[in-house]
């Protein structure tokens, strides 16, 4: 056996096609063209799209379901074999198949040789045999053009049939390579022996460091050997074995391997299975240039609530029982909910005009009231069904004075499949002469109301029998035929309503920068749908891959272009190019894009995005994958803490499960909500999130088709917990005094459940903590994570202390003081302890606790903070500055408490009293009131007088209010006192005294309640006397009004009106802070 090494050099060029030998039963069943085959019987394809005709008419007559990338795949295959061969017979055995016809002769005789090729030569008929050009003898005796014998020809073609019969992977093709015929009439397998010993015999050339095959017959065998199963992986075996040889053909074999990809991987239809979720971490953009776009003033604080606006405006309609179909006509009482509740921006979804082709689709595929998607737009021109730009421009005006921006949608990567632009400018889409695959077919109906304009979907779209890639577009003037490709992000099937603009065009670039700067000088704030699609890497990816590296949209592998071509078409980012546009044209707008794919950080860090989708919030709090939250949280304060300011935090959009669905309205809710709102980052609302509406709308409803009733609890649960914090916003936006701590058990362990992060801004506190677990857990939080500082010296990290954080003094007569807005409670901690050991805290499950108005305080000399917190022992109370009063007027509050709530005061009992608190001396000044005064009037005069001799304030109203169990009507008796220059009338139309007389609306009608009224009459009695108002005088008109609001307040109009002086009381405070 001959050793034999080649030498690197240029080989001869050779015509290359793909090409496989196939039997005439298989040809006739399928039908195919005679064209497809050469002289020898091969099937020849000059590229893929042959291979997807040839695929067609076997899944035309069988059930297989042939790949069209399998068939490619495998004449790329025996091309290269014969390459191999060729290069070993010119290299190391020039006369191989003369030794094999020597070899097969000495042991069958020429007679059955030549018979076993005849019969060769009819199962695998060449054209010239099936044209009838000539004979089987004819051919087997005469030579080729290049002087070579068809006998050795031949021989090459039946050792390569063997070779494929022995391929696993082609067992699908069985039909194609049939040799029973062969077995069974000749002595062809003794024919094959011969091959296989002589070319066994033949060293196999050096193919590179990673082929150990030992002879031609074994390198010939060496692929199926390695991955019996794959012909992909047989194709990667070939160019990592065996680079050296065949290097000709990486683009080929590139191209080959992409189509396999793009035909192979699954399409979804619907896909409702989990969202798989990656920690966000940033190695591979150490190198990325840090260019981040700096926010306006009002940016950071920005909370945004999103509307379908069809859907919204038909919700509106039902609750104001009037029709409100368009923008001007939205209630302002709407407006001021919004204002009031804390939202400063609204997204309202689906205000452009849509494609007329989408909305064809929709109803046609089962909603007959659809109308067009948000997403497939016809041009960006306010829809005059929801009143053009004039109700637009009223609408603004109305939000701009509550402080209310509004935002848009901006769809950059496609159009509608008839938009303005398909119509006008065909030549702005990604496109191609002839339908990619050769079993679309478009006789569907014409989906454009443009005459001149033919548009038709692929047949088996409606079917889903396939997700095709294209539509077609006619133009009947012109004749002019074109399949433009629809909108496309690789990861389900095509947005069939949609067409995918081109970004390899300059004029396309400059001409959707056009259509951002016309949607920026209308809305300060701008969400670019699919923004990530648009990213340079990911165009390249989708539509214009590297050879090798294609697979994602099925055909476009067919378009791959080197690297150089495609950063010659494409120099620079789009998005960059669009963000320093913007900073120039529209300086005052923000920017946020909807992307995922782990381009979060590049997207604001590098392209300069304001804000950007975070998408891993929602999922991964919905799973309780709370460590790969809390890790992505570290990873990025770690990394660069200014994209923690920049995500968009969100627990529902329009295209997922309601925020009801994926976290119920229960206090897992609400603790997954606290999060969003005061985490860095900007806070965004689904639609219905706050009302715990249930349906998802479609981008293509009009209206909401479920009758959902508000969740008034929910809504109560917001107005409780969400909203106030909502309204502080700017305390939770920033992450310069951000800092993020690990929820020590033991001491040791780390709760990853548990969420703690505590932040500053101006000098106020805050401190969160959220447990995302079912379970109960306890624990300390001391020292945070690390945390890149950045200044315009250097960078570093450091962790920081709570105490640090804070700003606490280790000292034992200083006292944390803080309050949790969850409860109300106001807690006091030993600043001492904290310095120390941090905070303890005990969260139930699903617990969220959020503590506001931290200040420290420094202990009086009396100690009065130390013996609070010593008595309070961890727990809250409702008003710290009360309790401190309690323990300093000490016996005299706990005496003056049980006196109060005596049913009746006497001479007596005042006279004990005042013994008890050493007051004696007021019995005789006092005891003359018993007789003129009575109830509240009667007690603040005591109080009063009490004070003045004591030298101490005990009458300020929360104190004042604790000496009576059951007094629920403060806040009316502290507007009766304050407000005594007021007429009968005036004080009955102050709001608060309204709501203590249960006015209320009813048949647009103002109603008051009959008891609650002559509640309300006693306190005004008991404060301004009976001189300022009889009871009968009240009974007569309550009975005179029938209890309508405005009759009463006719009634009670005087003639004229007597003001009584006010009475000003000069009373020594109580210092004790």
């Amino acid at each position: 056996m001959t050793e034999f090494k080649l030498q690197h050099r240029v080989l001869p060029k050779r015509d290359r096609v793909m090409e496989f030998h196939i039997c005439g039963k298989a040809r006739k069943k399928y039908n195919f063209d005679n064209n497809l085959f050469s002289t020898t019987g091969n099937v020849v394809f000059h590229n893929i799209y042959g291979a997807r005709v040839f695929a067609q008419k076997i899944n035309s007559v069988s059930n297989k379901g042939i790949k069209a990338s399998d068939v490619f795949a495998m004449g790329l295959m025996d091309e290269i074999l014969h390459f191999v061969i060729a290069e070993h017979r010119v290299k190391a055995a020039p006369n191989l198949f003369k030794e094999i016809i020597t070899d097969v002769t000495s042991v069958i005789g020429e007679k059955e040789l030549d018979r076993a090729l005849l019969k060769f030569i009819e199962e695998f008929p060449g054209s010239t045999i099936i044209k009838k050009e000539e004979s089987p003898e004819q051919l087997l005796y005469r030579e080729n053009r290049h002087g070579v014998s068809y006998k050795e020809i031949l021989l090459e073609e039946m050792l390569l049939l063997h070779i494929s019969n022995l391929n696993p992977a082609l067992n699908i093709f069985n039909d194609l390579f049939d040799e029973t015929t062969l077995n069974s009439h000749t002595k062809y397998k003794t024919v094959i022996e011969g091959c296989k010993r002589v070319t066994s015999s033949v060293s196999a050339m050096d193919m590179g460091s990673s082929s150990n095959s030992k002879t031609l017959y074994d390198l010939l065998r060496a692929p199926a050997l390695a991955h019996p199963d794959s012909i992909a992986d047989q194709l990667s075996f070939i160019m990592g074995s065996w680079g050296v040889i065949i290097s000709d053909f990486n683009i080929k074999m590139l191209k080959a391997i992409d189509s396999l990809k793009e035909e192979h991987k699954p399409v979804y239809y619907d896909f409702d299975g989990p969202v798989e979720t990656f920690t966000q971490t940033y190695e591979s953009q150490e190198e990325d240039i840090e260019n981040f776009t700096m926010d306006k003033h009002w940016m950071p604080n920005v909370v945004l609530i999103a509307k379908s606006t069809m859907v919204w405006l038909d919700q509106l309609s039902k609750k104001y029982k009037r029709e409100i179909k368009t923008l001007c006509s939205i209630p302002d009482e709407e407006l001021d909910i919004l204002a009031n509740e804390g939202f400063n921006g609204l997204w309202l979804i689906g205000l452009w005009n849509r494609s007329e082709a989408s909305k064809k689709i929709k109803q046609r595929c089962g909603n007959p009231e659809a109308e067009a998607s948000a997403y497939s737009l016809y041009n960006y021109d306010i829809s005059q069904g929801l009143g053009g730009w004039e109700g637009l421009q009223s609408l603004r005006e109305r939000c701009n004075k509550r402080g209310i921006r509004l935002a848009s949608d901006m769809v950059p990567n496609h159009t509608g499949i008839d938009s303005q632009w398909v119509r006008s400018k065909p030549d702005y889409f990604i496109q191609t002469s002839h339908p990619p695959y050769p079993t679309y077919t478009f006789n569907s109906e014409n989906l454009s109301d443009d005459p001149n304009i033919g548009i038709y979907l692929e047949d088996h779209y409606y079917t889903k029998e396939d997700a095709s890639v294209v539509f077609k577009r006619v133009d009947f003037n012109k004749g002019d035929v074109r399949y433009i490709y629809h909108g496309n992000d690789g990861t389900m099937m095509p947005w069939n309503d949609t067409a995918q603009i081109n970004f390899l065009n300059a004029e396309v670039r400059e001409a959707v920068i056009q259509d951002i700067l016309h949607v920026a000088k209308n809305f300060p704030i701008i969400r670019f749908d699919a923004a990530m699609t648009l990213a340079k890497k990911h165009i390249q990816r989708l539509w214009f891959p590297k050879p090798g590296h294609g697979g994602d949209i099925a055909s476009r592998s067919d378009y791959a272009i080197s690297q150089e071509e495609f950063d010659r078409l494409l120099p620079i980012e789009f998005w960059r190019e669009v963000v320093d546009r913007i900073a120039v044209e529209a300086p005052d707008t923000l920017l946020l894009a909807e992307a995922f794919w782990m381009l979060e950080s590049y997207f604001v860090r590098t392209l300069g995005m304001h804000r950007v989708y975070n998408s891993a919030f929602m999922n991964m709090l919905k799973n309780e994958e709370n460590q790969k939250y809390r890790d992505s949280i570290i990873n990025t304060i770690i990394f660069d803490p200014d994209i923690l300011k920049r995500y968009v935090n969100f627990m529902n959009n329009p295209d997922e499960d309601t925020a009801f669905a994926q976290f119920g309205s229960g206090d897992k809710y609400f603790g997954v909500c606290t999060l969003m709102i005061t985490l860095p980052g900007l806070p965004m609302f689904g639609h219905g999130q706050i009302e715990g509406y249930k349906e998802k709308y479609g981008m293509e409803y009009s209206k909401a088709y479920w009758n959902e009733d508000v969740d008034e609890g929910l809504v109560n649960g917001h107005k409780h917990l969400i909203f106030p914090l909502m309204k502080k916003r700017e305390l939770f936006s920033e992450v310069e005094n951000f800092n993020f701590y690990p929820f020590k058990v033991h001491r040791s362990e780390t709760n990853n459940n548990v969420f703690a992060y505590s932040n500053n801004f101006e000098g106020n506190q805050s401190l969160v903590l959220y447990n995302n677990c079912f379970n109960m857990t306890s624990g300390f939080i001391n020292h945070s994570e690390e945390k890149l500082v950045k200044n315009s010296e250097n960078r570093y990290t450091q962790k920081t202390t709570l105490a640090e954080a804070l700003g606490i003094t280790n000292a034992g007569d200083h006292f944390l003081l803080l309050t949790n807005q969850r409860n109300g409670l106001t807690y006091i901690r030993s600043s001492k302890q904290i310095y120390e050991d941090g905070m303890f805290f005990v969260l139930k499950g699903y617990e969220s606790q959020v503590f506001l108005d931290i200040k420290e305080i420094k202990d009086v000399k009396e100690g009065y903070y130390a013996k609070l917190n010593h008595d309070l022992n961890g727990e809250g109370v409702t008003n710290i500055n009360q309790s401190i009063r309690i323990i300093a007027l000490g016996d005299t509050y706990y005496l003056t408490k049980s006196f109060f709530n005596r049913s009746k005061i006497t001479s007596e009992l005042l006279k004990e009293y005042l013994t008890s608190i050493k007051c004696e001396n007021l019995f005789k000044k006092l005891s003359n009131k018993i007789e003129k005064e009575d109830g509240i009037s009667l007690k603040e005069s005591i109080i009063t007088e009490i004070s003045l001799f004591l030298e101490i304030d005990i009458i300020d109203e929360w104190l004042f209010s604790s000496f009576f169990d059951n007094y629920s009507d403060l806040n009316l008796i502290t507007i009766l006192k304050k407000e005594k220059k007021l007429s009968i009338v005036e004080i009955l139309k102050h709001e608060v005294v309204k709501e203590s007389i249960g006015v209320h609306e009813y048949d647009d009608i103002l109603w008051f309640d009959r008891d609650k009224f002559l509640k309300t009459a006693d306190y005004i009695l008991n404060i301004h006397g009976p001189k300022f108002l009889d009871k009968k005088t009240i009974l007569d008109k309550i009975e005179q009004s029938k209890y309508i609001y405005n009759n009463l307040i006719t009634l009670f109009t005087p003639k004229e009106e007597v003001k009584k002086p006010s009475i000003k009381k000069n009373v020594k405070k109580l210092k004790i802070d």
